[in-house]
């Protein structure tokens, strides 16, 4: 009986796909990982052809890891990395370029000249974003005016752009399907998300011809049949969502005020608000939650560029650890960080700081530092980061007289670090849950397949299906906690006075 569901999660270091039952448990994982390429400091890139290549090798062997035939499958679900840029030509189906990364800073200009003008607030207003390089708008530009002859065949419509999950249903469609969620359509600062509809106003801003546009469909939808030749049956798509809005939507976030944190190469949390649209005072941004129907919904989301990162940089660029899963085993031969503040800012910092220029720091280095407290100040960036994120939610809640936060479900590939969260949650305040099945950004995408092919009747029945698998209570004295905070705020400013 055909009760399984397949999610295919396509993210920044790595191509994966997650065979689920209807019970929402794992029955078998595939991964391979994904190139980096860094043409220039600050230019980060993937190849399209290998995300697509690397995803479906993965989605055949989750096939074949579960021992069961595509015509088990009920419905395919997608979730991807947001914001990062493909450009392909509608008739070859083959790229212009390589795909700019959501972290590439490389159109940092075009967005310098936007802020301080009115395009500031017209585009937060309508997007509930923040102007700068992360979003889709400003890398689809620049790829428009490089390219050589790439805006003449955009304004012939010879032209498709898309985030990654365009890109991954194009291929798997062969062309027959030219569409994207309003999760990810919320992320390209071209999308009015109170109207989900593209905005004419911000593509004549940009100079984007609506011809490259994908259609916008809700989260849970039609999104086109997965060809034959591919997996050995059609198969339709029917759940798509951009990776931290599906794993809001995996931990079963589905009411205002329930907020969850991923930490992967970047940290990513987002606090659902309803229905309601909230523009941040404090240095979030609004973006459209998961929708499995045609009503908006809406979350305060806070984004750190560095967060998992932090610690391939100690394997790979430092040297101190030989593999990742080392760092906590390292952190804890010292019993704090020494008075060592380490702020990753690699690519400059995100939420809720939003200052591109910033730089890397350690600071607190005496003659008495090891390299076990510089692995725990990296470990500790991370919670800080976060830390400071929920405090701006909190803010931003208490302004509009919201539901305070009670409690951060996480997930993730650093929610495992034991370390890591009791620390999250010594800084927080609050609870830190993480679930039995930290992959939740895959169980999202499969939860909204679930509802788009009508396996599942609504989200009661998938809030059944979240269980928690470890609690961390707080610990610390709140007023150690804020200490520690506030040194850690003292750092950030040396960061930004580079």
């Amino acid at each position: 009986m055909n009760t399984y569901l397949l999610a295919l999660d396509q993210g920044t270091s790595s191509s994966r796909s997650i065979v689920f039952d209807a019970k929402s448990r794992i029955c078998a994982m595939a991964q391979q990982e994904l190139p980096q390429i860094y043409p220039r400091p600050g230019w980060i890139e993937h190849d399209p052809l290998l995300i697509w290549r690397s995803q479906l090798a993965t989605a055949r062997q989750a096939l074949k890891k579960a021992g069961i035939s595509a015509s088990q499958i009920r419905a395919v679900g997608i979730t991807n990395q947001r914001e990062t840029t493909v450009l392909w030509h509608r008739r070859t189906g083959k790229p212009l370029h390589h795909a700019l990364v959501w972290q590439d800073r490389r159109a940092e200009p075009a967005c310098a000249a936007l802020r301080d003008t009115p395009a500031e607030s017209l585009i937060q207003q309508k997007t509930g974003l923040r102007v700068d390089a992360y979003f889709s708008a400003t890398k689809l530009q620049w790829l428009l005016d490089n390219i050589p002859g790439a805006r003449a065949q955009a304004e012939r419509g010879e032209l498709a752009f898309g985030t990654v999950d365009s890109w991954l249903i194009w291929n798997l469609t062969r062309g027959a399907a030219h569409v994207t969620d309003v999760s990810n359509a919320a992320r390209t600062m071209l999308f009015d998300v109170r109207r989900n509809a593209w905005d004419e106003e911000l593509l004549a801003l940009f100079c984007i011809p609506a011809s490259v546009l994908p259609q916008v469909l809700p989260s849970a939808a039609q999104f086109g049949q997965v060809d034959a030749q591919w997996l050995g049956e059609a198969l339709p798509i029917t759940g798509v969502a951009g990776d931290q809005q599906a794993a809001l939507f995996g931990q079963a976030c589905f009411e205002g005020g329930m907020t969850k944190n991923t930490y992967g190469t970047g940290c990513f949390m987002l606090m659902h608000t309803g229905g309601d649209f909230q523009v941040s005072g404090n240095g979030l941004v609004t973006t459209s939650a998961a929708q499995p129907n045609e009503q908006p919904q809406f979350a305060l989301e806070g984004s750190v560029f560095v967060a998992g990162a932090v610690v391939q940089w100690l394997r790979d660029g430092l040297n101190a650890i030989s593999s990742s899963s080392e760092v906590q085993h390292l952190a804890e031969t010292v019993p704090d960080s020494g008075g060592v503040q380490f702020v990753p800012a690699f690519t400059g910092l995100g939420a809720p700081y939003w200052q591109p220029d910033a730089r890397g720091t350690i600071t607190g280095i005496t003659r008495g530092t090891s390299v076990a407290h510089i692995a725990r100040a990296a470990l500790e960036s991370i919670a800080y980061q976060s830390a400071a994120l929920l405090q701006a939610m909190r803010r931003d809640a208490s302004a509009a007289g919201a539901v305070p936060v009670s409690q951060l479900r996480v997930d993730g590939g650093a929610s495992v670090n034991d370390l890591l969260m009791q620390f999250q949650a010594d800084l927080l305040g609050v609870p830190v849950l993480r679930p039995k099945i930290v992959e939740t950004t895959a169980a999202g995408a499969a939860w909204l397949a679930g509802l788009g092919c009508g396996l599942y009747s609504g989200t009661d029945e998938l809030t059944s299906l979240w269980q928690a698998g470890r609690q961390y209570l707080p610990t610390m004295p709140s007023q150690r906690a804020a200490e520690l905070m506030q040194a850690w705020e003292h750092a950030v400013r040396q960061a930004c006075a580079q």
